[in-house]
């Protein structure tokens, strides 16, 4: 017999009077297992899915079921949970807090339910739910903040569909920050705030993380660069403040020392300061500066790592920096500084000799030079290379060269930064 799902039809109910009765809505509560012990019958579908919500809730579990889904087993392996392989035996549930009643097996299911309700132990059931003593939420969390929704009884019956629709718009709200879980305010008691260091990666909006979107939504103060995720900052709440850093390359730049003692001062006020960077932190973007300066002065900091627009511009493009039979390997490096600059860290002569991809960051002012260099260092002139302008916004475009012509093509082409330089046979690589 297949496995029955939440959102399977449910049989009629069966179990005692009183369960089933439409009028009372039921009672929201959440149960605490750490260390706790928790029954599951069946080791399928239903068991894969509620599983690791019980596991990161620190209970104790024991699965019982003669045969389990990869997924099951593997959490067995891990040591995650107690799996003993054979079907439900009366006195199973004896000491269980909880029990997850999800079997393929009617009849296991209800001598299962039944001996929760004679032991008085809270009990889900995938293929029954009005016999069932506990219904499972439509469940999401936010940081903290977790979302559970019941929705619908219609005649008895629940309508899960709605209540994942109204959990996903709930969690949407508050990741988006169309929804404030708590007034923003500094802190009154003289307590400094925290500093959140997050990438918001290539530039689109939707491609920063969820949790770096939630601080933003939570944020009293913003200090946002240039090559940050701007159509982020016309989402957030009014009365936050935006402190432009206006690190545009090779023009107007606020000092390093003047950001951070602008985090410093913000956060030492009470407030939340959020360090809107573009690709993370830590790749070229000086987030370590930062992170030192704030713990020098005391002050709390988060670092939230973004998508790289080292992999994710040449992936907007069509460019794998990697494939197989191709690029075994790819190097990100900085070309702010020319190979012939003495302080140039960048070991050219090494990066001629690779066979992988070679990503450039920052170095469309410095192309020409950087193109010489490798093809003196015996890199092939012919080797593809691609300069993506402007990855993942609407803006974006890719020109395409070679080593030998890259300088002549960025010229006639205009390209102008931020752009991304992909050198290697990964360019010549095409979908279709």
């Amino acid at each position: 017999m297949a496995e029955q799902h939440d959102d399977a039809p449910r049989q009629p109910h069966s179990g005692p009077a009183g369960h089933g009765d439409a009028q009372h809505p039921a009672y929201p509560v959440g149960l605490r297992l750490t260390g706790r012990r928790v029954v599951v019958v069946g080791g399928g579908q239903v068991a894969q899915r509620r599983l690791p919500a019980l596991i990161a809730a620190g209970a104790d579990i024991l699965l019982l079921s003669p045969s389990a889904t990869p997924s099951v087993e593997a959490m067995a392996a891990a040591g995650e949970l107690r799996w003993e392989r054979r079907r439900y035996e009366e006195g199973d549930l004896a000491g269980a807090w909880y029990a997850l009643v999800a079997s393929s097996d009617p009849a296991a299911n209800a001598a299962a339910s039944a001996e929760a309700e004679r032991t008085r132990t809270w009990c889900v059931r995938s293929d029954d739910a009005e016999a069932a003593t506990a219904w499972t939420p439509a469940a999401g969390r936010d940081g903290d903040i977790t979302v559970a929704v019941l929705a619908g009884r219609d005649a008895g019956h629940r309508d899960p569909r709605r209540s994942a629709a109204v959990r996903d718009a709930i969690l949407d709200g508050l990741r988006e920050g169309t929804i404030e879980p708590r007034a923003r305010a500094p802190h009154e008691d003289g307590t400094p705030g925290h500093v959140a260091l997050v990438g918001g990666g290539p530039g689109d909006p939707d491609l920063i993380t969820v949790r770096g979107r939630r601080l933003l939504a939570a944020a009293d103060v913003v200090v946002a660069d240039r090559l940050g995720p701007r159509d982020l900052l016309a989402e957030l709440p009014p009365g936050v403040e935006v402190v432009d850093a206006a690190k545009i390359p090779y023009g107007r730049a606020m000092a390093q020392e003047a950001i951070n003692a602008a985090l410093v001062e913000h956060a030492r006020a009470g407030r939340n300061v959020v360090r809107l960077k573009g690709g993370d932190p830590f790749v070229f973007g000086r987030g370590m500066e930062e992170a030192q300066a704030l713990a020098e002065a005391g002050i709390p900091c988060t670092v939230v790592p973004g998508i790289s627009s080292t992999i994710s511009v040449p992936g907007a493009a069509g460019i794998p920096v990697t494939h197989r039979g191709v690029a075994h390997e790819f190097t990100v490096v900085s070309g702010h500084v020319a190979p012939d600059d003495p302080r140039s860290l960048v070991d050219w002569a090494a990066l001629a000799r690779l066979t992988g991809t070679l990503v450039v960051l920052m170095g469309v002012e410095k192309i020409d030079a950087i193109a010489a260099a490798l093809i003196g260092h015996g890199k092939d002139p012919a080797t593809p290379v691609a300069l993506v302008q402007e990855g993942t916004t609407a803006a974006q475009r890719r020109v395409d060269a070679t080593l030998a012509t890259v300088g002549e093509r960025a010229r006639a082409e205009a390209v102008r930064p931020p752009a991304v330089i992909v050198i290697g046979d990964v360019v010549a690589l095409g979908i279709g």
